[in-house]
């Protein structure tokens, strides 16, 4: 079957911004390798949310090549025109995280999605993030500057909102060095806010293609200490997205069509045994759910997180969260924290 659009104009607005920012950053990214002297590209994958009745997307994806580790790029427009008790009309939305290879290349993660009541009130939320295992601090800073440009009246809120929510209580830091984060973000001009989510696209996925492409023209065989690293701090970006990341985990919870599409923040690899030394930092009851997930990973170092994993992992966190559901609480927020479970029961 085929994927049924949303009626509402101002959702078929969005779903063309996403759409528009999605090519631009997969055209970018393979044109990246290529230039690299790589073959790596990008296999489309279609997801359908209840046979296609009421939406679905589209990601492009990557994995195992010589620029990215993982990459995961992804559109989905859900909407419920034809459900009249629920209060959700639509979420449009664009995920994507990017994992390469080289420990001196950074990952980058954004999210741009409008989502829209059914009486007529919509909110967007932003946010892009730079994550480098061994920080360069000139991309940081190139990265918040164009961040700061795009969003120059935003810019101290969203860095500030940033900061909160990517934040780590059980280990005293942050997930990455460079944060924006606008949530439940409109005003009054709805074509002035649409505009900003474009420019804030726009600037993260081109300045992340800069920073990228810098990176690779300059790297040299990497170092152990540098892979040590990489491998420390995508074990702290796997401990992050599956006990802190609000997004991840309701997007599991409202339903199971995209399991693979959902958990494609995470990255190929990571350390068992520091996870398992993380388990006593964590209050409870998130630390059975750290035990979970780490059982749920192969018994190896380091573990690989593949296809198969990734369906594991969905499965222990929906048991954790239907035998915890005070725990939703203590998951990660800006400012204000979206009802986006309660909107789409």
């Amino acid at each position: 079957m085929q994927r049924k659009p949303a009626t509402s104009a101002s959702a078929a607005h969005a779903l063309g911004l996403v759409t528009a920012l999605q090519r631009r950053f997969v055209q970018g990214l393979e044109k990246l390798a290529i230039d690299q002297g790589s073959g790596q590209r990008f296999s489309a994958v279609e997801w359908l949310r209840d046979a296609g009745r009421h939406g679905g997307g589209m990601r492009f994806e990557t994995a195992d090549d010589e620029i990215i580790g993982r990459g995961s790029v992804n559109v989905s427009q859900v909407h419920y025109d034809d459900v009249a008790e629920k209060k959700l009309g639509s979420a449009n939305a664009i995920s994507t995280i990017i994992h390469p290879v080289h420990p001196l290349a950074p990952s980058v993660h954004i999210h741009i999605s409008w989502t829209e009541m059914k009486n007529g009130q919509g909110y967007w939320r932003i946010m892009a993030d730079l994550n480098p295992s061994n920080e360069h601090p000139a991309h940081t800073a190139q990265f918040f500057a164009a961040l700061k440009k795009a969003a120059p009246t935003q810019f101290d809120e969203a860095k500030a909102q940033g900061e909160r929510y990517f934040y780590i209580p059980a280990l005293a830091r942050h997930r990455g060095v460079a944060h924006f984060y606008l949530e439940n973000y409109r005003t009054g001009d709805a074509a002035a806010d649409y505009a900003l989510a474009r420019s804030i696209g726009e600037a993260a996925i081109d300045t992340y293609l800069a920073i990228l492409t810098d990176a690779m023209l300059n790297a040299a065989k990497p170092t152990d200490a540098q892979r040590a690293a990489q491998l420390a701090y995508h074990t702290l970006y796997f401990l992050q997205v599956l006990t802190l990341d609000r997004g991840t985990t309701t997007g599991l919870l409202v339903h199971d069509q995209n399991d693979v599409g959902i958990m494609g923040s995470l990255p190929a690899y990571v350390d068992r045994r520091l996870l398992s030394a993380w388990v006593e930092r964590m209050q409870p009851p998130q630390d059975l759910l750290l035990h979970a997930l780490i059982a749920a990973l192969p018994n190896t170092s380091p573990a690989l997180v593949d296809t198969e994993v990734k369906a594991q992992l969905a499965t222990v966190l929906r048991r954790h969260y239907s035998a915890h559901p005070e725990a939703i609480g203590m998951q990660a927020s800006g400012d204000t924290t979206p009802a986006t479970v309660k909107n789409h029961s």
